[in-house]
């Protein structure tokens, strides 16, 4: 038994010497830091704690931030503090393992600051928001930059770097990009602008053209870089120099003339042509006006166009135009819209994907605030898509956002649905708003599966399953209570879909049971986003971070795919392995090897009120212990009462 004490007592001792041996290196790094940040070897300011004889955490430093868990710094924000020194990440990055691994925030903002060994950041691996702006910092961003697999936010913004950008589109998790008022120079890297939500690269030497995608920024994101080029710029890229291939002056101009007699017999043929059809398409267009007639299409409200000039050439036009319509579903509130009151409202872009658009139109008249979505060249024709629509407005779900209204034609589609204020899951994800906790993950996952299971099973026979699901289609009430959104809206016959890529998925375009199959795949992934909290690539249907994750688990380094947030805040790692286990399943290259979305919530429910149990045992243990603390009191009061007494 004395054994057992002794070794018991040396095992505590060596602990508690390693952990004050960590917390010293810890210390150590911190004041070299701000030393070098201050040019000097005395503290900026003594009031702000940065010493070896204080704790950074405990006597909360000026500028730091610690997990209130385990003690460990995690953020060091350290903006406008007329720093005039030097930012050497080498110090901070390499001093102390544990530090640079739990160090997920560095931000150094408007100082006086210049930089050396800035390829040293690398080593401060697991950070997810490095914020440089408005500094002296110069030279090249190094190549190890791209390294920072972590990294959410990059600001290095109003300094005087230069030279070519690393590849940082390697960055699958990069959302935020500012690089504006530098001297960068090069090509912007492929950057899949779909991740991004703000990104700019303005007054810069930037040259070239914006890569694909970019367009969904304004063209203030890439203003005054003289050699860039494409849209959303006005200037278009210039064609390849075709003058050194070889032709002699007299051959360019030969063919030069040739070119100019062709094009101008086309524009003649045209010109022909279009005034031909002009004429027609006036007489229709000045003949039309929109407005709304009551029927009784279903109990629901239909808007036609119907024609108000009284010839009957131009009602016999109009005729073949009344297809067209905008039907309002069972919403009383809007049963008053009118479609050109929605054309005509303001309109503002919010999203922008493979097959559509969506926009957020606010129809003052009505008081709404709508969402668009826009779908053009869809092959579904528009009888079936009514069918469609409609049967979809029999299936309800509170967790699945419904359409209030449609319209179809040949050329395109409009969905109109609720505008939800709050966002997407996405964003909540991979924005820096607020705190995405373990519990509040489990909780929407869980709903989410319940919601596409309720579909699933009430559409079976109608084959109608979601068909593109990803994050960005999960959004979030005026509650934060996630719904589902564009459920039905799959894109036959495109040449790529979004839910048929490469070998994994193209069989199942053909199956109409196993498009079902290719939802559980999708909320697969929006399951290993949540785990992980790194992007999932639309452009490839999250295959990539499917595979990653799968390559990470199979060398047993299973703990390194978590979310780091999560495993700070204290959640159980035996339910977050759990969960991975599911979404594994989920994203399994067989169809046929995938669970159902019922058998997935069940699983996922089971986690949930696993993890509520030992929410709730905390709670009254905690509770038990104030009434324990309670008890105590009164009768150390009813002690000092009885004890009063006796001396009276």
């Amino acid at each position: 038994m004395n054994r057992i004490c002794i070794w018991a007592f040396l095992v505590s001792l060596l602990f508690l010497i390693h952990s004050t041996e960590s917390v010293d290196d810890v210390q150590t790094t911190l004041v070299k830091f701000i030393q070098k940040l201050s040019s000097s070897n005395d503290i900026p300011d003594p009031t702000w704690g940065w010493n070896l004889s204080s704790d950074p955490c405990k006597d909360q430093w000026k500028g730091v931030a610690c997990s209130n868990r385990t003690f460990q710094v995690q953020k060091l924000l350290l903006d406008g503090l007329n720093f005039s020194g030097t930012f050497d990440p080498w110090i901070l990055c390499t001093g102390d393992k544990s530090f640079a691994e739990s160090l997920n925030e560095l931000s150094l903002n408007d100082n006086r600051l210049r930089v050396e060994n800035l390829e040293g950041i690398s080593s401060c691996r697991y950070l997810s928001r490095l914020h440089l702006r408005g500094n002296l910092f110069s030279g090249n961003l190094p190549d190890s930059m791209s390294r920072l697999n972590n990294l959410k936010t990059l600001e290095i913004s109003q300094n005087q770097f230069s030279g070519v950008l690393p590849d940082l589109a390697r960055i699958s998790g990069l959302t935020q990009f500012l690089a504006q008022d530098n001297d960068l120079s090069g090509f912007i890297p492929e950057f899949d602008f779909s991740n991004f939500l703000k990104f700019n690269v303005s007054n810069n030497n930037f040259s070239g053209p914006i890569p694909n995608g970019g367009s969904r920024f304004p063209a203030s994101s890439f203003d005054n870089n003289s050699g860039l080029c494409g849209e959303p710029l006005p200037n278009e890229c210039p064609p390849k120099d075709k003058s050194k291939s070889g032709y002699s002056r007299d051959q360019i101009l030969m063919f030069s003339g040739y070119f100019l007699i062709g094009l101008v017999v086309v524009l003649l043929i045209l010109y022909k042509f279009c005034t031909k059809g002009k004429k027609n398409k006036k007489k229709v267009s000045d003949s039309i006006d929109l407005k709304v007639e009551a029927s009784d299409y279903d109990g629901s409200t239909k808007l036609s166009i119907v024609s108000s000039d009284k010839s009957e050439a131009s009602k016999s036009e109009t005729s073949a135009e009344s297809a067209k319509s905008l039907v309002v579903l069972s919403s009383p509130e809007v049963n008053g819209l009118k479609f050109e009151e929605l054309l005509k409202a303001p309109a503002e872009l919010i999203g922008r994907g493979k097959h559509g658009s969506v926009y957020k139109v606010i129809c003052e008249g009505q008081g709404l605030t709508m969402a668009v979505k826009r779908i053009k060249d869809w092959s579904l024709s528009s009888n079936d898509f009514k069918i469609r629509m409609k049967r979809l407005d029999q299936v309800r779900h509170p967790s699945v956002l419904p359409p209030i209204a449609f319209y179809c034609s040949k050329q395109e589609k409009l969905l109109i649905y609720e505008y939800q204020p709050n966002g997407s899951l996405f964003k909540l994800l991979h924005g820096d708003q607020v705190t995405f906790d373990w519990s509040s993950r489990l909780g929407l996952a869980a709903t989410i599966a319940k919601a596409l299971a309720f579909m699933h099973e009430e559409l079976r026979e109608d084959l109608l399953a979601h068909g593109n699901l990803k994050s960005s289609n999960i959004l979030l009430n005026e509650n934060m209570e996630p719904c589902i959104s564009e459920y039905g809206l799959r894109v036959e016959n495109q040449e790529v879909s979004m839910v048929s890529i490469s070998n994994i998925q193209a069989a199942e375009e053909n199956d109409g049971q196993n498009t079902f199959k290719s939802d559980v795949y999708a909320f697969g992934v929006i399951l290993l986003e949540m785990l992980t909290g790194k992007v999932a690539s639309v452009q490839n249907n999250g295959m990539d971070l499917a595979r990653y994750v799968v390559s990470v688990i199979k060398e047993e380094w299973t703990g390194e795919v978590f979310d780091r947030g999560l495993s700070k805040e204290g959640a159980s790692e035996e339910r977050m392995v759990n969960l991975l286990q599911i979404a594994i399943q989920c994203v399994n290259q067989s169809p046929e090897a995938r669970p159902s979305i019922s058998q997935v919530a069940v699983m996922i429910d089971a986690i949930k009120e696993e993890d509520d149990t030992s929410m709730d045992i905390s709670q009254a243990l905690c509770f038990r212990g104030f009434l324990v603390q309670q008890r105590a009191n009164r009768s150390r009061i009813y002690y000092y009462m009885v004890e009063s007494r006796q001396e009276i």
